[in-house]
């Protein structure tokens, strides 16, 4: 599969400006980024759904794309998503029954059996790659991989929840295991097991997979490469590995481009000195000193012409800088960007304490202390109730059992939901009103980097979910609380702001408590955890 010179314009906008992409047979590619850069629309180029204003696309004829729909009626039944993915295998079995039946009737010398032996020849090796005798097997393998094992074949789609729907595309596309892969955030929907399994079979195909992904664990897992689409002077880079090979080689380009932004910023220091200090000694009416008076006549030409040339040799290096200077690094995101919450550590006691607390249907009883100074990761499979202990928490739901919260407790909670209640107001108004001026200029919003300057001027109305996401974010950030709740704070993030989010969770005022089902954020987790369980009875 081979991309070159890709243009897509969107709304005006150039959303891919000559991007190219070459995925060779066993290369599996992870594409990342910011929200917005392009990933998906390269994929629906790279798959052909979509055109591009210039550039071109080759792509092999058994392309297989993991669609956000599926390309099926909701009436359709499971039985009938899978023989259709089970329809190109079936078919390379009846054609080699055919063709051998052929070789049989036709002799050795006959004209056309050389040509019926090359098609066999052919066919055998497309059943060998698609492993098309084991097709069968293998669906059943890869729906119970992926957690739908127990599922109905008569089941109609439009019974299903969106995210077994998104798993029997993914599975179909597993079945059939065509010559390149393309998928659009392929762990959504997926828990830990299921993603384990995806990893393993991506890992086994023969052929190129492209792929757009927040999911670091998934990435560090499944890549040879990746491809990050973040706007950079030299367009796209491309890196060997997987996500911790990239972080590493991140780490280096960021202490690259510190290093000649702080050596660059020392020159333009001394340039302009020099050139001020140098300038004002070769004014023309400046007269001799006391100790330049013998022989000022006969050395002024000469000194000043030597003078007016280091004048001109600075200013002409400082025109070149101040033209082509090194971008400033932008600061990554902390807690710590202004005066932080105070919390007092002489008042003995937890922040909050729970004893037997829990919600009926929601909430098994849970018994839970936080300090002012608790890092605190809830776990558990989905319908848990991690959301609901967060809003326990925060003190938005009532919890039966006992649930003391210290007096005045400065709470802030991240939704998995974002809504504002103005929504025609913008993003730099929502911010400035919900801080105040004072603290709004005192922590800027677009020093944040979690908003696109172009965004902070729209009505938070007309932002995405991801971005609704993140301005909530922003004024948690810019106030930091006593207790910080975080439900799924990782979701529409790019990996290059999760990690910076991890490592300002650390660092930050006051206790953290947050839900999450980010793998690589779970293993590398240095604070408590506390894993819930399903509520079976009350």
């Amino acid at each position: 599969m081979l991309a070159h010179d890709l243009v897509r314009i969107l709304g005006g906008r150039r959303v891919l400006d000559g991007v190219g992409l070459t995925a060779s047979p066993g290369h599996r590619i992870g594409l990342i980024g910011e929200n917005g850069v392009g990933k998906s629309t390269l994929l629906r180029l790279l798959a052909g759904t979509d055109r591009p204003d210039a550039g071109t696309v080759s792509r092999p004829d058994d392309l297989g794309f993991l669609h956000q729909e599926m390309p099926f009626a909701t009436g359709s039944t499971v039985a009938a998503v899978l023989a259709d993915a089970l329809r190109e295998a079936r078919a390379d079995l009846a054609e080699l029954a055919r063709l051998g039946d052929e070789l049989a009737r036709v002799p050795e010398d006959a004209p056309g059996h050389q040509e019926l032996l090359d098609a066999y020849g052919r066919r055998l090796e497309q059943a060998q790659d698609r492993e098309s005798w084991d097709a069968d097997r293998r669906a059943a393998l890869v729906l119970e991989g992926l957690g739908l094992g127990a599922l109905g074949h008569d089941r109609t789609l439009g019974s299903l929840s969106g995210g077994q729907r998104g798993r029997l595309a993914l599975a179909a596309l597993l079945v059939r295991r065509p010559s390149a892969l393309l998928l659009d955030e392929p762990t959504n929907h997926l828990d830990d097991g299921a993603a384990a399994f995806l990893e393993e079979q991506l890992r086994a195909l023969p052929g190129a997979v492209v792929f757009a992904s927040h999911d670091r664990a998934f990435l560090d897992a499944v890549c040879t490469h990746l491809v990050d689409l973040d706007p950079a002077v030299a367009g796209p880079v491309r890196y060997g590995g997987g996500y911790t090979a990239y972080l590493s080689e991140k780490r280096a380009e960021r202490r690259r481009w510190e290093r000649r932004y702080a050596e660059e910023q020392e020159e333009l220091t001394e340039l302009r000195r020099s050139a001020q200090v140098t300038a004002h000694r070769v004014a023309p009416d400046r007269g001799p000193r006391d100790n330049e008076k013998m022989g000022y006549g006969h050395r002024a030409g000469r000194v000043q012409h030597q003078i007016s040339r280091r004048v001109r040799n600075a200013a002409r290096r400082l025109a070149e800088l101040e033209r082509d200077r090194v971008a400033e690094p932008p600061t990554p995101l902390r807690f710590a960007a202004g005066a932080p919450a105070v919390v007092s550590e002489d008042e003995p006691g937890p922040l909050v304490a729970l004893r037997n607390a829990y919600v009926p249907g929601r909430l098994a009883p849970t018994a839970l202390e936080v300090s002012p100074s608790d890092r605190l990761l809830v776990t558990g499979d989905n319908g848990a109730g991690k959301s609901t202990l967060l809003a326990v928490l925060a003190g938005r739901l009532p919890a039966e059992g006992v649930v003391r919260a210290r007096p005045r407790l400065s709470v802030g909670l991240l939704d998995q939901d974002t809504v504002f209640d103005r929504p025609a107001r913008t993003a730099r108004d929502t911010y400035a009103l919900s801080l105040g001026p004072a603290r709004a200029e005192q922590v800027p919003l677009d020093s944040l980097g979690l908003l696109h300057a172009s965004d902070l001027d729209k009505p938070v109305g007309q932002l995405s979910v991801g971005q609704r996401r993140r301005l909530a974010l922003a004024l948690l950030v810019a106030r930091p609380p006593e207790l910080l709740l975080l439900d799924e704070p990782t979701n529409h993030l790019s990996p290059r702001l999760c990690d910076e989010l991890e490592e300002a969770l650390g660092s930050g005022p006051g206790a953290v408590v947050l839900a999450s089902h980010d793998r690589w954020l779970r293993r590398r987790w240095q604070g408590r955890t506390l894993h819930l369980e399903r509520d079976h009875g009350r």
